[in-house]
């Protein structure tokens, strides 16, 4: 199995170094590619000094633009799997073996990094809480099957996936719309159990004023997303 690990990044010089570092400490053998999405900082710098391969995005994108570029290159490059690994050093290397292995092992098209199937250390703010619920519910409502932790962005995806997310990703907050147009277009999505840390440094891009925008934007796109077929007309 060829294995990328995707990272998007965006002003992260305080912690991309020590997140390549423990992707490469992993028992899992990835090769990494941080997307620079148009950071002022010196993320770029400790990227490659950490010995990641780095792609500069020209402007800031968004998360979503960053992400789907990173699937371009692993599409282009012809990678078995992927997964998406934050820059924030929230999600945790060690679980990256878990997830490899359930891809490899299952059936499952993409394996999600949950906080939630079994207890963990991770408590979300009362606001944080009652989205993760609300969209927890919706996803589970779309796709006709329970899923729990809707807005990780923790997840590792096979050849299908790939090609997938590379034709089209949503740019917006995407991690919970891909989990029903991956469904939509006839993956099949599972859940591990995975632990999470705090943010190592900054913070993050989700204001309470956004949070609002967040749901309804989410919620409107994920009852109209398109099937595969239609992206490639």
């Amino acid at each position: 199995m060829k294995y990328l690990a995707i990272i998007p990044a965006y002003n992260e010089e305080k912690n991309i170094y020590k997140v390549v570092e423990a992707i490469k400490d992993s028992n899992v053998e990835f090769d990494i590619v941080v997307v620079n999405d148009g950071s002022t900082d010196n993320t770029e710098l400790e990227a490659r000094k950490a010995g990641a391969k780095v792609l500069n995005l020209s402007s800031n994108l968004g998360i979503g633009g960053a992400v789907q570029t990173g699937y371009l290159y692993a599409l282009y490059n012809g990678y078995d799997a992927a997964v998406q690994i934050d820059g924030d050093g929230q999600h945790s290397s060690k679980d990256l073996g878990k997830l490899a292995k359930e891809l490899k092992e299952s059936n499952a098209d993409m394996i999600i990094g949950s906080r939630f199937i079994c207890k963990s250390n991770y408590k979300p703010s009362v606001c944080r809480n009652l989205g993760i619920r609300y969209f927890s519910k919706l996803v589970s409502f779309l796709c006709k099957s329970s899923y729990y932790d809707t807005t990780s962005g923790y997840r590792m995806v096979n050849k299908t996936g790939i090609s997938l997310f590379a034709n089209y990703y949503p740019q917006d907050y995407p991690e919970v719309e891909t989990i029903v147009y991956a469904v939509k277009n006839g993956l099949k999505v599972k859940e591990v159990d995975v632990n999470m840390n705090k943010r190592q440094g900054g913070k993050s891009s989700i204001t309470p004023i956004k949070s609002g925008y967040y749901m309804i934007k989410v919620t409107l796109a994920s009852l109209i997303l398109p099937s595969r077929k239609e992206v490639l007309q």
